[in-house]
Order: structure tokens, then C-alpha cells, then sequence
């Protein structure tokens, strides 16, 4: 059996980042373009933050008492740009692992955020599988096909051809092999 090359695997990897990358695109476009449903005072953000503290316990409840719900309108900005950017990272394959990195990042956080990151249930969603893909780019070089990541790679030189040569020797007298 024959396996495909190299550069086929890296092609397909190319394709999961693209897609990866749009679905983070289709989370963040509608953010841009109806905020009033997605930022602070009436928006879904304030909900979530709402729901989280009620249902989240520890650490990450205070985190979400202290730090978000006092600055829901800043981290509100800043997570519908962070999933922009990851987007636009990943379709275009620059910084394409700290976009994997930060695709990551988004999800959990809000996982965390419904309760979820401590239930079998919670890694059954769409959440999880998008940090899953977004983990694909974290961890191999999907930007270097089809990406601008590729354009600022080194490329290695190319390795010299190895020509194979007989070179003779003179027949032995006696055996070479200890006794």
C-alpha cells in the first residue's frame, strides 16, 4: 500500500484550518453586525455572565463576579474580536497556531462559563469540538499550505542527490574474523 505525500496530508490539514477558521468567522460577523444583540447592557453577553454566576462555583465564579461583570462591556469587545481575529487568522493561515492557541482559549473559557468544563456532557458540545479543531492548528503547521504562514517559513534547502558507486576491493587473503 502506497501512503499519500507529505504535502497531500498538508493539504487537507489545510482545509480543516480554513473551515475551523470560517466557523469562528460565522460566531463573529453577527456580533459585528447586530452588537445590540450581543453587548452589554440588553445583550446575550450580560445573560451569559448573569447565567455563569449563578451556576458556576470557586475560582471562576469569583473570576466572573469580580473581573468580567464589572467589565462586561470591555471583555465583551474583546471576545467578539478575539473570535475575529482567530478567524481571520486560521482562513488565511498567518499566526495560524497562535490563532489555534487563542481558539482554544475561547471555548473553554466559555465552557467554564455554563459549568460545563467539569461534566461529560460539557465536552459533547460545539464548544468542545471547536476547540478540538482549533487544537489542530496549535499543534502541526497547517498555515505552511495554502497560508501566509508558509510565506515566512524558512524553506530548508534541497537535500543533494545521493548516487550510488561501486568501489572495488581488493579480495581478502585471509579470514577477518577473529578465532
Amino acid at each position: 500500500m502506497i501512503l499519500p505525500s507529505s504535502r497531500t496530508y498538508a493539504g487537507w490539514l489545510a482545509v480543516v484550518r480554513v473551515l475551523t477558521g470560517v466557523i469562528w468567522l460565522i460566531h463573529a460577523v453577527p456580533k459585528f453586525l447586530h452588537p445590540e444583540t450581543f453587548l452589554p447592557p440588553s445583550g446575550f453577553f450580560a445573560d451569559f455572565v448573569q447565567k455563569g454566576i449563578a451556576s458556576t462555583t470557586g475560582p471562576y465564579h469569583d473570576f466572573l463576579l469580580n473581573v468580567v461583570a464589572p467589565n462586561a462591556i470591555v471583555i465583551a469587545n474583546l471576545v467578539r474580536f478575539g473570535e475575529l481575529l482567530v478567524g481571520i487568522s486560521l482562513v488565511l493561515g498567518l499566526f495560524s497556531r497562535l490563532g489555534g492557541f487563542f481558539g482554544i482559549v475561547l471555548p473553554l473559557n466559555y465552557m467554564a462559563g455554563r459549568g460545563a468544563l467539569v461534566t461529560l456532557n460539557g465536552w459533547g458540545t460545539l464548544d468542545a469540538a471547536l476547540a478540538l479543531l482549533s487544537a489542530i492548528s496549535l499543534v502541526l503547521p497547517t498555515g505552511r499550505i495554502a497560508g501566509f504562514d508558509g510565506l515566512r517559513t524558512p524553506r530548508p534547502p534541497p537535500r543533494p542527490k545521493v548516487i550510488a558507486e561501486v568501489v572495488p576491493e581488493r579480495p581478502l587473503d585471509r579470514p577477518s574474523a577473529p578465532p
